[in-house]
């Protein structure tokens, strides 16, 4: 196996200055017994491997190199595993203008130890993918995550434990410039809902002004990170979803891509299909007055209130039911003082309006109205 990392010991040395010198003197180069990638942090990936180190009684002194390895120095870490009362490190000094290290060791015996040598490793890292099947009506999906493993550090790596959690290991050779890409988990069935976005700050109000501009409002699958969803074991890590929709001919329609946030448990997603026409949202502000009126010594206007009323006018053109969130903006203090429908206030200048929509009556659509009649307050000219 080729390696760029080496590894080497030797015993009863006594130490003064350690250098390149000292060390092309060392033998005995302890194969791997062991090693695991671990990749549950996003950022960094650490490297924990096993080998049997010849110990004598008394100083020896252990070699650790790397070449054309991307290891970050200030992160290797040698633990004894056998003997951890009687193997001691005393010091670690790091040869000028090499890559490498050397440890000195005082064993209580002569012993075949077990250590584990620790280091944070770069250009090798992890990626999450997934595949998302919508069945023909839109209410599951089948979701496949795969893990996407490359690794460019310079160093190969054979059976070697891939971790990511501790029920996610993979068991495989990964080599120098590889890239690998492993099936990770397959959930089936997963409930979820088409819903529909109009934002107030985004879409046009009045489609009938933009008749030949795209007016569509964007579609997406909401899913939810929870048992009763067949999720809910753990977070979903972020990565790019492909979306397919079942076509009912054995054969599968591309819908588009999307990127997944990291999605811990309890909290839903929604990943983007496109735009639709099916739902048509008309919205026009009715009344806007300026009411209690601040004005300074020189009779100027310097606060004042507002007395605004808005209506939209939503329209469902489909032959079955719809969801349509809508989200409304009010900037600075506000009061609502009366509303048509119930909402969710997000934060301060953010409303929220889960609406559900019957499907549409012979030719006619269904149709909600939104009234909403609030005031401003303290606002400046």
């Amino acid at each position: 196996m080729k390696q760029a990392i080496w590894f080497a010991a030797a015993a009863g040395l006594l130490f003064g200055t350690v250098g390149a010198q000292a060390r092309t003197k060392l033998a005995a180069l302890p194969q791997r017994e062991s090693v695991d990638i671990r990749m549950d942090n996003a950022d960094f990936t650490l490297i924990e491997e096993e080998r049997i180190l010849t110990l004598r009684k008394g100083l020896n002194q252990v070699d650790f190199a790397w070449q054309a390895v991307s290891i970050d120095p200030d992160s290797i870490r040698l633990t004894p595993l056998d003997h951890p009362n009687g193997v001691r490190i005393l010091n670690v000094s790091f040869p000028p203008d090499e890559a490498a290290l050397v440890w000195e060791i005082a064993s209580d015996g002569d012993w075949a130890e077990r250590v584990r040598i620790s280091y944070l490793l770069d250009q090798i890292d992890r990626l999450t993918a997934y595949k998302a099947v919508a069945d023909k009506d839109e209410t599951k999906l089948d979701l496949t995550a795969y893990l996407i493993v490359r690794n460019f550090s310079g160093e190969p790596f054979d059976n070697a434990r891939i971790r990511l959690d501790a029920d996610s290991v993979f068991e495989r050779d990964l080599a120098d410039g590889q890239t690998r890409r492993l099936l990770w988990t397959q959930n089936r069935a997963l409930p979820v809902t088409k819903v529909w976005t109009w934002d107030s700050a985004l879409q046009p109000w009045d489609p009938e002004q933009l008749e030949r501009q795209n007016i569509g409002i964007p579609v997406r699958y909401r899913l939810v990170n929870e048992k009763a969803a067949g999720l809910g074991r753990a977070a979903l890590w972020p990565g790019k979803v492909r979306l397919f929709q079942d076509d009912g001919h054995d054969s599968t329609i591309f819908l588009g891509e999307d990127n997944l946030s990291f999605l811990p448990v309890g909290e839903k997603a929604e990943l983007y299909i496109g735009d639709s026409r099916d739902i048509v949202v008309t919205q026009r502000k009715i009344k806007e007055e300026q009411i209690n009126i601040r004005r300074n010594r020189r009779e100027q206007i310097v606060l004042y209130d507002t007395e605004e009323v808005l209506t939209a006018k939503i329209e469902n053109f489909k032959d079955s039911p719809a969801v349509l969130t809508l989200i409304e903006r009010i900037p600075g203090q506000w009061e609502m003082k009366s509303c048509s429908l119930p909402y969710t206030r997000k934060d301060a200048e953010t409303l929220e309006f889960e609406i559900t929509l019957p499907a549409r009556s012979g030719d006619k659509p269904a149709v909600v109205q939104l009234e909403m009649h609030y005031q401003r307050k303290n606002v400046r000219p």
